[in-house]
């Protein structure tokens, strides 16, 4: 009787540890939505709610004014709104795809092939991740102005291309693939390609999810790229054109902030719908066999 009543009580401990751990990470959890609730409650707001002070944080009248100001600021523009929303999803669409194929091309040969300077090119790519885009700026523009692709969708596209962190994942979640897979396919006579094709992409899938989220939210909240390597007000991306409508001050504040929902929406949702492959992906990348 006193065994059972002492396992019952370390079961209780256990218990309310359990609901202790869960409270304090729901608390978290909650703490970290409130930018993102007082994003959404600000782009909502009347004019006369978005100038009180103190600041409310959730609005009391909920009103579509800020998007119809939005919607009128971008119809009195000689561009129409419609091309920058098609620079910014073709710009994105091609840099995404591009990414993904190169990003597994290199990382087969990374992860299953022992190659002269494999060590050190890996370095090198591990080595880039410490780089804030702003660093390489100019030599990218560089680069790009080298190549006469100034004032192209090839000068926004190319220089996304060069993904550090999704090759990164992707190799490292590669390398959990067991090497016996690949010896037997060898054996059965399959060739590089047939074993690239049959076994690493089915099995790389996963990674790509999270590769596509960072790379999407990485390129659509990009208004630099425009800045840089465009000169024509028809090549620039929604991007830079949402930033030069918040950079219209106090008069356009409502607008500002239904400009800001909507450039954050698509990254948000995209991260909800996938978040699952994206913590199975981060788990996997850090483990070694």
């Amino acid at each position: 009787m006193n065994w059972f009543s002492s396992r019952l009580r370390l079961r209780k401990k256990v218990d309310y540890g359990l609901i202790s751990i869960i409270l304090f990470l729901s608390f978290l959890g909650a703490f970290m939505f409130l930018p993102l609730l007082f994003l959404v409650s600000t782009a909502f707001k009347p004019m006369e709610e978005l100038f009180l002070y103190p600041p409310r944080f959730l609005v009391s009248n909920p009103t579509l004014d800020n998007f119809k100001q939005l919607i009128l600021a971008t119809s009195m523009d000689m561009i129409p709104f419609t091309r920058y929303v098609f620079n910014s999803l073709l710009v994105v669409g091609v840099t995404v795809v591009f990414t993904i194929l190169l990003g597994s091309l290199a990382s087969y040969p990374l992860a299953k092939h022992k190659f002269p300077g494999r060590g050190f090119t890996f370095s090198l790519i591990v080595t880039s991740l410490m780089f804030a885009p702003e660093v390489v700026e100019i030599p990218r523009y560089l680069v790009v102005n080298y190549l006469g692709l100034v004032d192209t969708y090839s000068a926004l596209i190319l220089p996304n291309l060069a993904f550090p962190i999704g090759l990164f994942l992707m190799k490292q979640f590669l390398e959990q693939v067991p090497d016996e897979i690949f010896e037997a396919a060898k054996i059965d006579g399959a060739n590089e390609w047939t074993m690239f094709l049959k076994i690493a992409l089915p099995l790389i899938r996963p990674a790509w999810v999270t590769v596509v989220i960072l790379s999407f939210v990485g390129v659509w909240n990009d208004a630099s790229s425009s800045t840089l390597f465009t000169q024509s007000e028809a090549m620039k991306t929604l991007p830079y054109y949402m930033s030069t409508i918040n950079g219209q001050g106090a008069a356009r504040i409502g607008a500002n902030a239904a400009a800001t929902l909507l450039m954050t929406l698509p990254g948000v949702l995209i991260f909800v719908l996938f978040q699952r492959k994206v913590m199975s992906t981060l788990a996997y990348s850090g483990i070694k066999s």
